[in-house]
């Protein structure tokens, strides 16, 4: 592809477009944490070893945040994101070399090269209103591969938690700027008064100070609307501090301390409540304030981020749950393995690891079809979340193989009774158009045992012990039919 076949003119108003992206300041700026979180969250929720957010300057494509690549810049005739921002929906190719606009690309021609692309594009909105597409989040892998319109959604979801981002990390930069020199440029603060008025009701956010000894404080309205409270006389420090529950408000101390002692400014989200007694997620910022050179108090951004918190939340559950079973998948499992592990070995807790093979899974697919066989899968996701496992983690590793974690004391006292009441309850009919089978499953228990560290060793000894009992399983069936054919 040439510069000549570039869509560099698809846009009327390319300069205001670019404008509004350099307006921004993300152009070759540090990493940043919140966009970090939102492209890992990319790659782990579309199951691509790489995902990145990337702004479209005039000619070049500047990688803000990389999970699984390198941050820096590209060319823009060599990328596709130039092409995803001409689009409102996902752009998904699932086969860069099929497409003629790509196949001869650097990128895709490369070894290992980029195969599949999936990107969203991230609008913000210029000074005078209007909205522009300055850059993508997108995901990419080395092979071909479908999306599917969850992965879709979830992309178009990520885009727009991108774009909040942006629209609060400029609103919070503003209002931090304002705040930090109110003192010196009051009557230009007064002049700005409408416009940060309405910054802080679009970004659900409000500015506050503090002298050192907390005698001093001073709120903006967005902050009383955060709280619940009227606007009025600013609450004393330890009323202020009463709204957050006991951790959180720890954390934020801490925080303090820890910016008075190093100058470093701090960044935290924390739980609060309001007067209502309402839940919520806030976002606290804050700096130092020097006068001539002295630190006199703390100066910040209050921000809540609830809604935000709740849909990172909500996708994050979605990444960590099977589709078809509605229990966890093989990546929670992993990581709920690796935290059971550590935890059972530091306090000296038993704990138990029972892994599950269906019998005969293939031949219901056979014979009675895939839809019989996802009604089977469900309905073990339902046996290994039954109320006697008492919160035991359960999991679908993959195809008909399952796993379950067992850390409560009377369980893991009897694995043999654990093991004989799953295989029983895994026995059960199924039936479709007429035909019926029996669906059965096999189980393999075992404990952690004290010179056991590795995920994989626990996992392997419980495996053995499975396949074990699948054989002599196998080996019975056989020498019963042997004996009625006799």
């Amino acid at each position: 592809m040439s510069p000549a076949d570039l869509p560099f003119d698809i846009f009327a108003d390319e300069a205001r477009r670019v404008a509004a992206l350099h307006a921004l300041a993300l152009l070759d700026s540090e990493p940043e944490r919140e966009f970090d979180a939102l492209v890992a969250l990319a790659a782990e929720m579309l199951d691509c070893p790489t995902a990145l957010m990337t702004l479209v300057d005039s000619d070049r494509l500047w990688i803000k945040a990389a999970a699984g690549g390198e941050r820096g810049e590209i060319s823009r005739d060599i990328g596709m994101c130039a092409y995803t921002i001409q689009n409102e929906d996902p752009l998904v190719i699932e086969d860069l070399d099929a497409d003629s606009r790509f196949a001869k690309n650097p990128l895709v021609m490369a070894e290992r090269g980029a195969r599949f692309y999936a990107g969203a594009a991230i609008h913000a909105v210029d000074g005078t209103g209007e909205r522009h597409a300055i850059g993508t989040i997108c995901v990419i892998d080395t092979v071909p591969r479908s999306l599917n319109n969850a992965g879709r959604r979830a992309l178009t979801h990520l885009a727009t938690l991108a774009e909040a981002t942006i629209a609060a990390r400029s609103a919070a930069h503003q209002a931090i700027a304002i705040a930090t020199t109110a003192d010196k440029q009051a009557a230009a603060l007064a002049r700005q008064d409408r416009i940060f008025r309405q910054a802080e009701r679009m970004a659900a956010m409000g500015s506050w100070r503090t002298s050192l000894d907390h005698q001093d404080m001073g709120w903006s309205d967005g902050v009383f609307h955060i709280y619940g409270l009227p606007v009025g006389p600013v609450p004393d420090m330890d009323a202020a501090m009463s709204f957050y529950p006991p951790h959180a408000g720890e954390k934020l101390n801490a925080s303090m301390a820890h910016t008075l002692e190093t100058g470093v400014p701090f960044d935290i989200e924390v739980d609060f409540t309001t007067a209502q007694g309402e839940p919520r997620r806030v976002r606290v910022l804050g700096e130092l304030e020097t006068d001539g050179g002295t630190t006199i108090g703390f100066v910040g951004v209050f921000q809540d981020v609830t809604e935000r918190h709740a849909l990172e939340t909500i996708l994050r559950r979605s990444a960590d749950t099977d589709s078809l079973t509605g229990i966890s998948n093989r990546a929670a499992f992993d990581r709920a393995l690796d935290s059971a592990m550590t935890r059972a070995h530091a306090d000296g807790t038993p704990l138990l690891l029972a892994l599950v093979d269906l019998d005969g899974f293939k031949a219901i697919n056979d014979t009675l079809g895939h839809t019989a066989g996802d009604d089977v899968l469900r309905d073990v996701g339902r046996v290994l979340q039954a109320p006697w496992l008492k919160g035991s983690f359960a999991a679908r590793l993959g195809g008909d193989e399952f796993a379950v974690l067992i850390d409560n004391p009377g369980l893991v006292a009897q694995p043999s009774h654990v093991c004989a009441r799953l295989e029983e309850a895994l026995r059960f009919p199924i039936a479709l158009n007429g035909l019926a089978m029996v669906s059965a499953g096999t189980v393999g228990i075992a404990p952690l045992e004290p010179d056991c560290h590795a995920i994989r060793d626990f996992v392997h000894r419980a495996d053995t012990i499975l396949y074990k009992a699948k054989r002599a399983r196998i080996g019975e069936r056989r020498r019963t039919d042997r004996r009625n054919a006799a």
